[in-house]
This record gives C-alpha cells, sequence and structure tokens, in this order.
C-alpha cells in the first residue's frame, strides 16, 4: 500500500477516460487547472492549464511533482513488508507538514483529518474502501498507529487504544472474513472505527461500527470459496473440543461441503484456532462465555445438516433421516432448548387472525428455508454480541465532541455472475409472494423508464445496473431467497426460552408494541431493508464529518511484488470512482462550502468585509473577488469553487496566517525582550547598590586597619625601646658586678693560701673515712647473702629428705599389701580347689545314692507286683469258698509304704539337685570373683612397679642433690664471723618465702630473696670486692660453720 519508487501515485491513469481534449474537454476545463497530459516516455505528466485557443489546450507541466487526485489518495499494495516507510521517523516527518509538501502518504491524510479536526473542531472520516486484497485492513492499522501517535494517551492498563482495536482484529477476522476468489482473507462486513478525543486532542477512547454483514455466506457459498473462518477452525480444534461439539471434518457439513476448498496455504486452522482463543483473552471474553460462543457456531454446523421430507400430509415435512435427527438432537443440546420445540419452529408456522390461532406445516424447501434463516439469525447476533463485547473492552468517551473515524468497507466488484442483493438498493421493492421470474417482469414494468436501468437483449430473467462505474449485469435467481431474512417469531420465542444464558440474551424478548402490531414490517425486515438501514445510519455519520479518501488498489491478482496489470488496475480505479471524480472535478465545482464555513476559514483574508452587519453572501462575493479567483461561483447557500481554488485559498490564509503569526511573534518577543531588559535593569541597578556598598565598607575598613597599624606599631616601637634599655642596663650591672668580684678575689687571692691546705686536708680525712665504712658494709652484706643461700638450700634438702622417707614408707605398705594380696589369692586358689574336690566327691556320693536309691525302687516296686499277683490268685481261689471273705490288706499298706518311701526319695534327690545347682552357681561366682581379683592384683603390681620405677628415680635424684648439699655446706663454712648475725636476721625473712616456693615443686630450688634496699647504691669497684671474696670462700671447708656463724658479728663490730 505504497507509491512507486518515483513517489508518483497511480492516480495518472484516471485521464485515459477523458481521451483526447475534444471540445466536450475543452468546455469542461479552465484557465488554471490542473491536468495530466499522456507522455510516450514518461506515461503521464502534471500540470497546470495556461492558455486555451479553441480546441488547443497549452499546459504547464512540471516534471516529478507529486500530487493527489483531489483529495482522494490512492494507495497500492506492494505484496512485501516495508517498515522504513511507516516507522516513528516517518510520523514525525508528517507531523504538521502542510498537505501535498511531502511525498503522498497514509499518514498524510491522517495528519489533514487530525489537523482539521483540532483547528475546526468538526469530527473527520477517513474512508478506506477497495477490493478484496488491496490493503484495506493494513491501511486501516497504519491510519490508527498515525492517530495514535498524535493521540499519546495509553489505555487503562497500559495499552494505546489502537494496540486495544488491533488486539480485537483476530477475532473479528474469525467470525467476519471469508476466503472468496480474489483475497484468502476478505472482510465480509463494512468497519468503521471511531477514535474519540478529548479537548486536547488525546485520544479517550474508541467504539469499532459494523456494517453490511454477508449473512447469506453463512447458508450459501460457491466453489473455490469458503464459508467465514470460525467453521472451520472449530473443526481444526484439539481433539477434546471436537468432541465435546460432536464435530467433523468440514466436509461433513452442509454450510461447508459446498465448495471443494477446505483449507488455506500456508495457514493453519489449528493454530489460528488457539491465537483466536488467546485474542478472546485478552478482550476479555470470559471462558465460559467462549463455550458458549463456540457452542453456537457448532449449533449452526448441526442445523445445517438436518434434511426434511413430505409428509404424509399435503404441503407438510419430516425430518429425513436419523442422520437429521441426530443433528437436530445435537443442534438442540448445543441450543440447551427442547428438541420437539426445535423441530416444530423448523417445520410448523403460526399464523394469528382475528378470530383464531392457526398452526400450518411447511413443505420441505419452507422448512429448508426456516432452518437457514435460523442458522444466519444466529450467526448475525453472535457477531453483533462479539462487536458490543469488544466496544466495552476497548471502552467509549460519551463526552468526547470530536472523533476521526476510519472506514474500512469492501468496494465494488463486477463478476461473470452478479447475485449481490447489497448492489440492488437502489431497486428496493417488495416482492411479495413472487418468484424470481415475476420478480424480474415486475422490474420490467416498473423501472423501464429508469436512466439507470437496462433490460439485456432476449433476457428473461437478467438485467443491468448503469453504475458509475459502468453497466454491470446481474441475474435474479436467488434473489427472493438471499433477502429472506427475518426473525420468525417460532424461532425468537425457541432461543429466547432456552436454558443458556447467553443464547437468551442474544434474543432478549421483544416489546409488547411490536408482538401486538398488526404492521408486518416490523415483524419482518428483509436484507435489503437492514442494508438500506444501515447504509442511512453510516450515511448519516459520514455527513456529520469531514470526508477524506484512500483508494487501495491491488496491482496484480497473483499476490506478487513488482507487477503490474494495467488492465486490472484501471478496473479498480474505475469500479472505485476515482475516474468518475476526476470527471466530476474538472467538468465542475469539486470544492463547495456554506457560507458560514467559507467565511469562518477565509475571512481572514478579506478581513474588512466582515466589519459591522454584512450579509454572508456578499462578503462571500466580495473575498472571490479580492482574491481574484476566476470560474467560482456563489450559489444559494453555499461557495462553489474549481478545482485548484480551495488550495490557493488555503495557501494564500495559510500565508495570511503566517504573516500574523510573524506580527504576533514579534510583538511577543519585543514584549519579552521589553520584560527581559526591564528586569536586567532592575537587577543592574540593585547590583550597583550592592557594589558600592560593599566597596564603601571595604574602603572604611581598609582606613581602620591602617589606623590601627599605626596604634600597634607605635607601641611595639615603645615596647622594644623599653626591652632594650632594660637589656642594655643589666648587662651594664652584671658587667659591673664581675669586674667588681674579680677585683675582690684577686684581693683574696692574694690575701690567703691556707685555707686551701685545710680544705685539702679535711677533703682527704673524709674520703678515707667513707672508704672505711663502705668496705665493712660490703663484707657484712657478703656474709649474710652466703648464710642466708646455704640456710635456703639446707631447708629443701631437709624437705627431700622427709619426702624420702615417706615415699620409703609408702613402698614398705604398698610390697606389704601386694604380699598380702599374693597370699589371699593363694588361698582363694587352694579354697577354690577344695571346693572343686568337695563338690566332685559330694556329686559322686549323691549320684551312689541315687542309684542305691533307684534300684531299691525298683525292687519294691517288683514286689508289690508279685504279691499282688499273688493276692489276685487268692482272691480268686477264695472267691469260690465265700464271697463275703474279707481280703487282707498288708499287702496295700506294704504298697503305700512303698510309694511314700518313693516320694521322699524323689524328694530328696530334688533337693540334692538343687543344692548342686546351687554350688555350680556358686562356684560360677567363685570364678568371677576370683578374676575380678586376679585383675586387680594385676593392676596392683603394675602400679607397684611402677612405683619402684618412680623411687629409684627420686633416689637417684636426691643422690645429687645430697652431694651438691655437701659441697654448698663445704663451701659456707669458711664466711667470716660477721656473717652469723646477718645471716640469722635474714633467715626469717627468707623462710617464709622459701617455705612457699618449696611447695610448688619437690625438685626445684626456690629463687634467691631480693637485693637489699641500698646495694644498687654500690660503685662497681665495691662490686666487684664482693665478687672476689665469694670466690676465695668456696674453697674453705665446712667443720666451723656453726662456731664462725656465732662471732661474725662480734668482730665487725
Amino acid at each position: 500500500m505504497i507509491w512507486d519508487s518515483e513517489g508518483v501515485i497511480f492516480a495518472c491513469m484516471a485521464w485515459e477516460l477523458l481521451g483526447d481534449f475534444n471540445a466536450t474537454m475543452v468546455e469542461a476545463l479552465a484557465i488554471c487547472s490542473h491536468v495530466w497530459v499522456e507522455d510516450p516516455e514518461i506515461a503521464w505528466i502534471d500540470g497546470q492549464v495556461e492558455n486555451i485557443k479553441g480546441n488547443e489546450v497549452e499546459v504547464q507541466t512540471f516534471d516529478g511533482k507529486k500530487t493527489y487526485t483531489g483529495s482522494i489518495l490512492i494507495a497500492i499494495n506492494p505484496f512485501q513488508r516495508l517498515p522504513d516507510l511507516y516507522d516513528v521517523h516517518m510520523m514525525e516527518q508528517y507531523k504538521g507538514a502542510p498537505f501535498g509538501k511531502l511525498s503522498p502518504h497514509v499518514f498524510a491524510i491522517a495528519d489533514v483529518a487530525y489537523r482539521e479536526m483540532m483547528n475546526e473542531g468538526k469530527s473527520n472520516s477517513i474512508l478506506v474502501s477497495g477490493e478484496s486484497g488491496a490493503g484495506k485492513t493494513e491501511t486501516t492499522k497504519m491510519l490508527m498507529q498515525y492517530l495514535a501517535y498524535l493521540g499519546g494517551r495509553k489505555g487503562a492498563e497500559g495499552r494505546t487504544v489502537e494496540q486495544q482495536v488491533l488486539e480485537s482484529n483476530p477475532v473479528l477476522e474469525a467470525f467476519g472474513n471469508a476466503k472468496t476468489v480474489r483475497n484468502n482473507n476478505s472482510s465480509r462486513f463494512g468497519k468503521f472505527v471511531e477514535i474519540q478525543f478529548d479537548k486536547r486532542g488525546k485520544i479517550s477512547g474508541a467504539a469499532i461500527r459494523t456494517y453490511l454483514l454477508e449473512r447469506s455466506r453463512v447458508c450459501q457459498i460457491s466453489d473455490p470459496e469458503r464459508n467465514y473462518h470460525c467453521f472451520y477452525l472449530l473443526c481444526a480444534a484439539p481433539q477434546e473440543e471436537i468432541e465435546k461439539y460432536k464435530l467433523g471434518h468440514p466436509k461433513t457439513f452442509h454450510y461447508l461441503n459446498q465448495s471443494n476448498c477446505y483449507e488455506l496455504v500456508e495457514v493453519s486452522d489449528a493454530h489460528d484456532y488457539l491465537a483466536t482463543r488467546k485474542a478472546m483473552d485478552v478482550v476479555g471474553i470470559s471462558q465460559k462465555e467462549q463455550d458458549a460462543i463456540f457452542r453456537v457456531v457448532a449449533a449452526i454446523l448441526h442445523l445445517g445438516n438436518v434434511e426434511f421430507s413430505k409428509g404424509e400430509e399435503i404441503d407438510s415435512s419430516v425430518l429425513k433421516n436419523d442422520k437429521s435427527k441426530f443433528h437436530l438432537q445435537t443442534a438442540a443440546e448445543l441450543l440447551m432448548c427442547n428438541p420437539n420445540a426445535l423441530e416444530d419452529a423448523l417445520l410448523k408456522r403460526v399464523m394469528v387472525t382475528p378470530e383464531e390461532v392457526i398452526k400450518r406445516s411447511l413443505d420441505p424447501d419452507g422448512a429448508l428455508v426456516s432452518r437457514d434463516g435460523l442458522a444466519k439469525t444466529l450467526y448475525s447476533r453472535l457477531f453483533d454480541w462479539l462487536v458490543d463485547k469488544i466496544n466495552f473492552s476497548i471502552g467509549q468517551d460519551s463526552n468526547s465532541k470530536c472523533l476521526i473515524g476510519v472506514l474500512d468497507i469492501y468496494g465494488f466488484e463486477s463478476f461473470e455472475t452478479n447475485r449481490n442483493l447489497e448492489g440492488l438498493l437502489l431497486f428496493l421493492m417488495r416482492p411479495g409472494r413472487s418468484t424470481h421470474e415475476t420478480f424480474s417482469e415486475k422490474l420490467y414494468q416498473t423501472f423501464k423508464s429508469h436512466k439507470r436501468f437496462i433490460k439485456p437483449k432476449l433476457a428473461r430473467t437478467d438485467f443491468a445496473i448503469a453504475h458509475y462505474a459502468g453497466e454491470v449485469q446481474y441475474q435474479s435467481n436467488q434473489f427472493l431467497d438471499k433477502n429472506k431474512d427475518y426473525v420468525v417469531p417460532e424461532h425468537q420465542d425457541l432461543l429466547t426460552a432456552s436454558k443458556c444464558p447467553f443464547v437468551a440474551a442474544l434474543f432478549p424478548p421483544l416489546p409488547e408494541e411490536m408482538t401486538k402490531s398488526s404492521n408486518k414490517s416490523s415483524k419482518f425486515s428483509s436484507i435489503g431493508s437492514r442494508f438500506k438501514l444501515q447504509l442511512q445510519q453510516l450515511m448519516e455519520t459520514l455527513n456529520s464529518t469531514e470526508p477524506h479518501y484512500i483508494r487501495c488498489v491491488k496491482p496484480n491478482n497473483i499476490f506478487k511484488p513488482a507487477i503490474f496489470e494495467n488492465a486490472n488496475v484501471m478496473h479498480q480505479l474505475r469500479c472505485g470512482g476515482v475516474l468518475e471524480a476526476i470527471r466530476i472535478s474538472c467538468s465542475g465545482y469539486p470544492t463547495h462550502k456554506t457560507f458560514y464555513e467559507f467565511l469562518r476559514r477565509f475571512g481572514l483574508l478579506a478581513p474588512e468585509v466582515l466589519v459591522g452587519d454584512i450579509d454572508e453572501k456578499d462578503a462571500c462575493k466580495k473575498i472571490l473577488e479580492k482574491m481574484g479567483l476566476a470560474g467560482a461561483e456563489i450559489g444559494k447557500t453555499k461557495v462553489f469553487l474549481r478545482a485548484g481554488q480551495m488550495a490557493d485559498l488555503d495557501a494564500r490564509r495559510t500565508l495570511k496566517l503566517g504573516d500574523a503569526a510573524k506580527k504576533i511573534q514579534a510583538k511577543i518577543r519585543s514584549h519579552i525582550d521589553r520584560k527581559h531588559f526591564v528586569v536586567v535593569h532592575n537587577a543592574t541597578l540593585f547590583m550597583q547598590s550592592v557594589c558600592r556598598g560593599t566597596i564603601a565598607r571595604k574602603f572604611y575598613e581598609y582606613l581602620r586597619r591602617e589606623s590601627a597599624s599605626l596604634k600597634i606599631q607605635t607601641n611595639v616601637r615603645g615596647h622594644l625601646g623599653r626591652k632594650s634599655y632594660i637589656k642594655l642596663k643589666y648587662a651594664v650591672i652584671v658587667l659591673q658586678t664581675g669586674m667588681r668580684a674579680m677585683a675582690a678575689l684577686n684581693k683574696i687571692r692574694k690575701q690567703g693560701k691556707t685555707a686551701t691546705v685545710i680544705q685539702a686536708h679535711w677533703r682527704g680525712h673524709r674520703a678515707i673515712l667513707y672508704y672505711k665504712k663502705t668496705v665493712k658494709a660490703i663484707v657484712v652484706i657478703q656474709c649474710g647473702w652466703r648464710g642466708m643461700v646455704a640456710r635456703r638450700e639446707l631447708r629443701k634438702l631437709k624437705m627431700a629428705a622427709r619426702e624420702t622417707d615417706a615415699l620409703q614408707e609408702a613402698k614398705d605398705k604398698l610390697e606389704k599389701q601386694v604380699e598380702k594380696l599374693t597370699l589371699q589369692l593363694q588361698i582363694e586358689r587352694r579354697l577354690r580347689a577344695d571346693l572343686e574336690d568337695a563338690k566332685g566327691q559330694e556329686i559322686i556320693k549323691l549320684k551312689q545314692s541315687l542309684e542305691a536309691m533307684q534300684n531299691k525302687v525298683g525292687e519294691t516296686n517288683a514286689l508289690p507286683l508279685k504279691d499282688r499277683e499273688a493276692a489276685h490268685i487268692s482272691i480268686e481261689e477264695a472267691s469260690s469258698i465265700s464271697k463275703e471273705t474279707r481280703v487282707p490288706v498288708e499287702d496295700t499298706e506294704k504298697i503305700e509304704a512303698l510309694t511314700s518311701e518313693v516320694e521322699k526319695l524323689k524328694n530328696l534327690l530334688q533337693s540334692e539337685k538343687q543344692r548342686a545347682d546351687d554350688l555350680e552357681r556358686q562356684y560360677a561366682e567363685a570364678l568371677q570373683s576370683g578374676e575380678v581379683k586376679r585383675q586387680k592384683l594385676e593392676e596392683t603390681e603394675r602400679r607397684v612397679h611402677q612405683l619402684q620405677e618412680s623411687l629409684n628415680r627420686m633416689i637417684y635424684n636426691m643422690s645429687g642433690q645430697f652431694s651438691e648439699l655437701k659441697m654448698i655446706l663445704c663451701a659456707s663454712s669458711n664466711s667470716s664471723s660477721a656473717s652469723g648475725f646477718i645471716a640469722r636476721d635474714l633467715d626469717d625473712d627468707t623462710s617464709a618465702s622459701s617455705d612457699t616456693t618449696s611447695t610448688d615443686s619437690d625438685f626445684t630450688f626456690p629463687a634467691p630473696a631480693s637485693t637489699p634496699e641500698n646495694f644498687s647504691s654500690f660503685n662497681t669497684g665495691a662490686f666487684q670486692l664482693i665478687v672476689q671474696d665469694l670466690s676465695a670462700a668456696e674453697v674453705s671447708g665446712t667443720e666451723n660453720w656453726e662456731g664462725d656463724r656465732e662471732g661474725a658479728f662480734d668482730d665487725f663490730f
């Protein structure tokens, strides 16, 4: 739907209608008219009429200029995607651009419509027409994209209105599109999309209006066309859906098998079914409603398979076979109505007369018409419901005052066989109960003198209509059948009573005045009358808007790019009315405006004519005269302009507005500049005053600081002078003092040397005394320290000796305990052996006694048996003598005695067994106890061995300590007698520390006592003396240590 590579639109072919410039054409032309001139190299060139001389016309051509055919835009379907021509960058170029300045484009038409709506406050409409496959739907999408770009308002869910409308396209295409001879996806209805705007020019809502749905396609299709897509989509649904609706292949249904085309090339009906389901979810159709929709679609298919045959009565019919009964039953189940009621609604009619209600039967043909009428009504109501649902989902603005409507409607098409009743709206009439032959005769008689009606020769049922595009011949076959499309009351009552809420909502009850009215036109309306009503409504809507036209052209019938079929294109231009529009534009006044509209739009070109109370007609005439428009005419209520004059006025108006805008801009800019100057001037004065004040304050501060600096300099100079004077004075005094002292010292030096000699002797004596005292103190300290160390070592040796004795005693105790345990173990073993021997002897004795008892019991048992046998024999012998003789009981008593003795033996045996068990248990306990004791003994032996090893190590260590102690004692016995007293005093101090430290470890010596307090004051010479004295004392013995300790300090004192 774009132009060719040069950008020249194909409306140039329209001049073929005019042919050569003959006299008639010349009369239709005027100077300054825009025309197209044929050129053998460039084909057609646009130009402007410069001069007319008889039949000769001088035309000034404009090579390469792009133009429009009046206000009609011709769009060629390129059959390929060209996204660069419709992206945002292209929208920005056409936004606000003057019409005709840029190359022809759908965006230019949309922009003009939007600007007129905003400037004049009037609704506009864009009519997109063309035959199937010309690209009307795509053009409509692009128009909505550009309007959404200009409107720029988002929907409630973040989607633009244009997006919401486009999202509804899959649903409308599924239920409103079908395959035709020329297009696989042809829209079989007209669509008028209203884009609603608010006062600011923002999109506030939208609505979709549908017109002229091809209802007859539901029941009648021709090869190779198809029915509406939804029927085939449902047949290709998933298997569970097919089983649910009892469907099958499309060829099994009468409404689909009238054509041999069931599938489309490169199209998957199963995929489109899922896409349609998804689109239904997007537009807000619930799953329950979707199920009801497809139930209705499936019911229509089943209704088409219901066939009828003649009944027993005249003009009656019945269901043809069981197959028809099955489909009728299935349709009733899907519609949720009574099957018997559905059958009666198809086979019978009720006639209401003033006297009675008559129910009559229909013949098979009438039943078929009734069946098809029900199917078409169901589908039409379903389609209307879908449109209402989509409009509700998109949302409408009831307060909107302006809108831009985009009409997408199928155009004029002429086939070899034309039976479209929609094209015969001019000759709508009530055919009554006639046939197509009688209907044709009635047409011949009624319109024989009409200039548009033509009767072909030798034709009985055909006729021709002289359309603006040419003559089209029609065949009246099936005209009457297609026209019979009304809601039968029986169908209305049947579906209103449906148990399915969705179906019942499609057929709401009729108002009472409709049911009681006797006017048949209120009950029965044909397709023609309904189409006429819809066209009237559409025309009323279009007449209330400013129209703009886009004619879509299909360049070829093979749907391939870069191929142009001239005859086909010319045929489309002719059928689209483009050539007729050019002819009318060239021969008349294509543009006309009412006086009010003309003055409102172009009054600014001559504002002086609008001053005062002036007639609108005179004002329009003065404006035309002032503008110098030759050929324009003034009518009774309108101004008629020739081709190009409206564009000229618009150009002048734009120029005038541009000049006015420039003046306004100049005034505004001068006002803004003056305002800016005043603001800058006031700001400058304020800044100057602030700067002057700042400068004055800074100068004052400078003067103040200068005065202060002078005062500071004065005081500093005075202070420095005073300080210099005092320093000089002090130096002089010191110098005087030194001079005087020097003089006195010289005098003293001369007078006395005796004092020096005395001082020297005295200092020497004092040094000798100090040396002697120091030596004595060192000796005392050495003795005390040695004694303290010796006592500490002795104390440790004593404690070690005590611990050795304790270990020896523990060892002795352990040895005794081991011996005791060993002895006890031997005793236990001996007792165990004795116990086992006694137990064995006892067991032997028990066994022997048991055997003896068993022998005795055996003998005892044998003896009573013998006695009993003897007694029995004697009893038998005595029984023969006398039965009253008493039987001796001695044997019985013996037996009893033996039995009791046996029992005693058994008890004794049981007790012996119990005793043996007890002995065995005790033996086991003894064994267990012995094992425990053995383990304890082994543990004790191990511990004794460890103690022995520890004791040996300790004795070994103590032997080394004893040797060291002996050496220390020998060394300390030679110390001087003076250390005894100090050692005695220090012993009490060191004993506590040695006692505390000795508890830490049995095998370590305590640290030496702390150094005396005055020890650090000794000089190095004294310390060397102490070391030498200690080293000398180490070689002396320990024989007289005790005696020397007593008198050591006596010699010192």
